[in-house]
């Protein structure tokens, strides 16, 4: 379906276009930051921002603006709808008990992972993980096998339109070692991060497939480093997970 340009609203798109600057790096901004990350005018920066505090989606100080929980109804609407998050979570819940770490299944929007689904055993990140919590796909395990089941044209495409930071001294932030790694993925079907995202955290994650074979979502374990190799962290929990993985792909569309 083609939408003609004189059938949507402007204002809507440059109100999601604020709303979406406030991440977990950015909880709090002003209105010329708030204008320089949604690449819109001071002005109307300032009138988007101005009436999501007369609604109620954003707390306002005199000088920087945050937002409220009432702007989470916009996301838990959304996954209260989705499927995937009901059928998922009783084997996450499982799958956490069975190994003694946390789980979680993420889907992949552009350059980012969307947590949709999550059993938490431990805290083992700096920030709450929890449904609708966003983390970079080029430097997390989920975010590479999602990226890997894609044409590599279009994985580069979606890694050029997002900086590569090194978030750590261990993160690939070099576009060609991040493709290499894709294709490492790709090959042999899992990804291993070790404090990549965060310094303390490795994780392990496999695809999540629907019926027909395509890739849908990533199921991964997050655990606190150690001095085990990773070979061995793979060799312990890359089963289970994969054992999870084909169990969906029979109930998945």
């Amino acid at each position: 379906m083609v939408i003609k340009q004189n059938d949507m609203m402007g204002g809507l798109a440059k109100g999601l276009r604020v709303i979406e600057a406030f991440t977990a790096e950015t909880p709090r901004l002003s209105i010329s930051e708030a204008a320089e990350i949604a690449g819109l005018d001071r002005a109307t920066t300032r009138r988007c921002l101005l009436t999501l505090a007369e609604h109620g989606y954003c707390a306002y100080d005199g000088k920087f603006f945050t937002v409220t929980p009432r702007v989470l109804r916009l996301g838990t609407g959304c996954l209260a709808s989705m499927p995937l998050p009901r059928i998922v979570q009783p084997w996450l819940d499982q799958l956490s008990e069975r190994i003694g770490q946390s789980t979680s299944v993420a889907i992949l929007d552009g350059a980012e992972i969307v947590y949709v689904a999550r059993a938490a055993q431990r805290k083992v990140m700096s920030i709450a993980l929890m449904p609708g919590s966003r983390l970079p796909a080029y430097c997390t395990s989920m975010g590479r096998v999602m990226l890997a089941a894609l044409a590599e044209n279009q994985a580069r495409d979606i890694l050029q339109s997002h900086p590569l930071q090194a978030r750590t001294v261990h993160t690939l932030s070099d576009m060609d070692a991040v493709m290499a790694e894709l294709a490492r993925v790709r090959a042999q079907g899992y990804a291993a991060v070790d404090q990549e995202v965060e310094l303390g955290l490795r994780s392990v994650a496999v695809p999540v497939k629907n019926a027909r074979g395509v890739v849908i979502a990533a199921l991964n374990t997050g655990l606190a480093a150690s001095p085990e190799p990773m070979t061995d962290v793979i060799e312990a929990y890359l089963p289970p997970l994969l054992q999870v993985s084909r169990d969906l792909m029979g109930i998945l569309s």
